[in-house]
């Protein structure tokens, strides 16, 4: 399992835009909606190295609080479902590019505007 979760300058400065926002102030909980944005989105992430240095780390524990297994388990069927080997180094670098694909995702969305758009989102509506 990823002991730790890390995220880089670009994906740190886009999680603050999520924050004034949405006005969520916890990194894990906004971490958490991108991961599983991303998750719902069907192709694979782009392969493309994630570059810049590190400026947000949390342990796994924090990040998946008491749903922690239930995110490993949605991130070992996507790469299953994707054709991807299970092993860890794969698996914590697909968790990498969800991860910073869904922030992506969450901070290009001009309807996220406040936590009622994340809920819009999540069921459907924009």
């Amino acid at each position: 399992m990823i002991e730790t979760v890390r995220v880089t300058k670009q994906g740190k400065d886009r999680l603050v835009t999520l924050k004034r926002r949405t006005g969520i102030t916890n990194w894990n909980v906004l971490c958490r909606w991108a991961f599983c944005i991303s998750l719902s989105e069907p192709s694979v992430p782009s392969t493309e190295q994630l570059k810049g240095e590190i400026q947000i780390e949390m342990t796994w524990r924090t990040f998946g609080g008491e749903y922690a297994e239930i995110y490993w388990a949605l991130l070992k069927e996507r790469c299953k479902t994707d054709g991807l080997d299970l092993d860890e180094d794969t698996l914590a670098r697909q968790f990498r590019l969800h991860l910073h694909r869904g922030i992506g995702y969450l901070v290009a969305n001009p309807d996220l505007t406040s936590i009622s758009g994340l809920i819009n989102l999540a069921v459907g509506l924009k």
